[in-house]
């Protein structure tokens, strides 16, 4: 049986993804104004997201980090 692929993303993730610390991260999803999009759940681990609503919000709100989506 196949499934989908669904790629997560968690504080860390995000940090690399952006070049940002995790503190910053968190500076960033709790901001109201930046409007991130929620974690698809919060484990006591910290909050993990679906990578393609990182990606969406990147695209939109920093858009020289957007991922090269036509190679």
């Amino acid at each position: 049986m196949e499934r989908d692929e669904i790629r997560l993303m968690g504080t860390a993730e995000i940090a690399d993804r952006l070049g940002v610390t995790p503190a910053r991260v968190h500076q960033i999803t709790d901001s109201r104004k930046l409007a991130f999009p929620p974690p698809l759940v919060r484990l006591r681990m910290g909050q993990v997201w679906l990578a393609q609503d990182v990606e969406a919000w990147i695209t939109e709100n920093r858009p020289a980090l957007a991922e090269d989506t036509e190679s």
